[in-house]
This record gives structure tokens, C-alpha cells and sequence, in this order.
């Protein structure tokens, strides 16, 4: 019985290392394509877009090359599947209208003014409602981020927003995991 409290313990140990190491970092990622549009297109632009999200900020990073024309604009929408549309819930602004860039910001997500109107009053009216609402979205693969222009004026590239996994996590897993074993195999021997 002790033994096997102690491996018991060892396992959780193990799981525990591999949490991230700064659990409120969260990092986010999406390949924007046309055939990601919703009806999809046949755009050869395409583009990607990092988003991190520490505490209550979330910063963005795209790049985007090829477009048909420059860009008119770029988003975040919230909140539905990957086959449907929803509204913009944070637009990019200052985005750069060309046809080939990158874009950065963080975005305070406690403030009202980087929502649009429909998405904060669709979410509560409030900052706290539509902060929420977003990060279920990002978590559940209901939010996506698109780039639109005159070529395209409902978006000519759009990518779903997905947690990426951190490395990190699975190299302690293992490491913890790998200990178990040769831990178990030692007391087999014995």
C-alpha cells in the first residue's frame, strides 16, 4: 500500500511539473486562407497571427501577404463555428492598408472602447461580459480573425483562433512520466 501511495504521489508530481510555468500566459495561433471564409474563396493570399493573452491584456501579432487589394480592414469575430460567421467583437485598429504587412497591438481587454457596440451589448454591456465572452471563444475554437478589403469586402482571409500547445508542458510530461518507469522497473527488479 505505501509503495503504491508513493507512485501514486510521483504521478501527480510529474503531472503538477508540467503545468506551464506562467499559468496566466495563454498563447493563441491561426493560418489565415481564403478557402477559411465563410463561403470560402479562392484567394492564394494568406497570413498568420499570434495573440497572447496576460491577464487582462491581449497582445496581436499578424503578418499577411498577397491580398487582392489593400487591406480595408481586420478583426476579431466572436462567437461561432468555423462554418459560420459572427459579428467583428475587437476590431485591429491602425491596421496598415496594404497589401502585404504586419500588424501589432495589445488590446486592454477591461476597456469598453476596443469592443465593438453590438458585440459589448450582445455580452452584458460591459467589458467584463464581452472579456469573458471572448476567451471562451478563444478556448473553444469559436473565434477566428479575418483581413478584408474591396476585393473581398466580406474577408479574403480567415484563420479559427486555437490555444497552442506549449512544448514545455510535454517535455516535463515526459521527463515525470520516464521517471515513473524506471522508478516502477527498480521495484519489479528488487
Amino acid at each position: 500500500m505505501h509503495k503504491s501511495f508513493i507512485s501514486t504521489g510521483a504521478l501527480f508530481l510529474a503531472l503538477a511539473l508540467a503545468l506551464p510555468a506562467n499559468a496566466a500566459t495563454i498563447t493563441y495561433s491561426t493560418t489565415l486562407k481564403g478557402a477559411n471564409e465563410v463561403p470560402s474563396n479562392a484567394s492564394l493570399a494568406s497570413g498568420t497571427a499570434m495573440f497572447t493573452l496576460t491577464g487582462d491584456s491581449l497582445s496581436v501579432l499578424e503578418s499577411y501577404s498577397g491580398l487582392s487589394a489593400p487591406a480595408t480592414g481586420a478583426h476579431i469575430h466572436c462567437c461561432s463555428s468555423a462554418s459560420s460567421s459572427a459579428m467583428v467583437a475587437v476590431p485591429f485598429s491602425g491596421f496598415p492598408t496594404t497589401t502585404s504587412g504586419t500588424y501589432s497591438h495589445t488590446f486592454d481587454l477591461t476597456s469598453s472602447a476596443i469592443y465593438t457596440s453590438g458585440f459589448l451589448a450582445l455580452e452584458g454591456g460591459t467589458a467584463a461580459g464581452a472579456e469573458a465572452a471572448l476567451i471562451a471563444g478563444f478556448n473553444s475554437g469559436l473565434a477566428y480573425a479575418n483581413i478584408h478589403d474591396s476585393s473581398f469586402p466580406a474577408g479574403e482571409i480567415r484563420g479559427t483562433i486555437s490555444p497552442t500547445p506549449e512544448p514545455g508542458g510535454f517535455v516535463l510530461l515526459g521527463t515525470g512520466m520516464i521517471g515513473i518507469l524506471q522508478a516502477v522497473r527498480r521495484k519489479v527488479r528488487a
